[in-house]
């Protein structure tokens, strides 16, 4: 299948590698759209969209998107969780899919995470490790909250459970508390870790990115995916197969 993509955020890293990919796997970029283009042009252009602009600017892309009836493709992280739940109502009315990270990779992390979680439960400390490179703007990181979440489905806790770091004299560690770690320097372009330390014990599920080239190939495939499903949200997990 070959696709015509409007490409919001086309001067970015991830801009850059999708052109990139878009090229090599036989597709078009119809448009590319960033601040000061005509966005409204640059979404009629293609067959689909795709994000990976600001999330300043992801509600304008939506409506757009919802106007023009385009499918959309949304990797833009940052959100506060308020936005983002206004947004999803407005993105269920378009075939979507929004996903912090789209690597094939990280989502099968996504699912094996999912799975030890519900195995091992609350006998094992859970923490989030996370790093990336000096220039990226958010923490945590769009996947680390997504494995964040993750953990506290499958563990029925709240958010008030995670503890981004840890200072000063905090007591014992809980076994209701989720760690959350941000780490950044470099060019690192993404690793994860997920540990469960349990008594005698300790499992580490790690994912490491070594080339931004896997995030495009999956928001690719992503993109070739939507394109003539219902309206509604999807995530990565259901575009693999590895959810219904």
């Amino acid at each position: 299948m070959s696709l015509r993509i409007s490409l919001f955020g086309s001067n970015g890293r991830m801009g850059h590698a999708i052109i990139n990919a878009a090229q090599q796997l036989g597709h078009t970029i119809a448009a590319t759209v960033d601040l000061g283009d005509d966005f409204d042009a640059g979404a009629k252009a293609g067959d689909v969209i795709i994000d990976f602009s600001s999330h300043k600017i992801t509600g304008d892309i939506i409506r757009l998107a919802a106007a023009n009836n385009k499918p959309l493709i949304i990797g833009t992280t940052g959100h506060t969780d308020t936005e983002k739940k206004a947004l999803l109502v407005e993105a269920a009315k378009i075939p979507c899919v929004w996903s912090g990270n789209y690597s094939i990779g990280v989502n099968l992390l996504f699912a094996l995470t999912r799975r030890a979680t519900a195995v091992l439960g609350a006998d094992y400390d859970t923490e989030v490790i996370e790093m990336h490179h000096r220039f990226k703007k958010d923490a945590p990181s769009g996947t680390a909250a997504r494995l964040l979440e993750i953990i506290l489905e499958e563990r029925k806790l709240a958010a008030d459970a995670v503890r981004h770091g840890r200072e000063g004299i905090t007591g014992e560690r809980t076994q209701s508390e989720i760690g959350m770690h941000s780490l950044r320097g470099g060019d690192v372009i993404g690793d994860h870790t997920v540990m469960f330390a349990g008594l005698g014990e300790r499992i580490e599920l790690t994912h490491k990115a070594s080339d931004r080239a896997i995030f495009a190939r999956g928001a690719l495939r992503a993109a070739e995916w939507i394109t003539g499903q219902p309206n509604g949200v999807y995530d990565m997990q259901r575009v693999l197969g590895l959810t219904a």
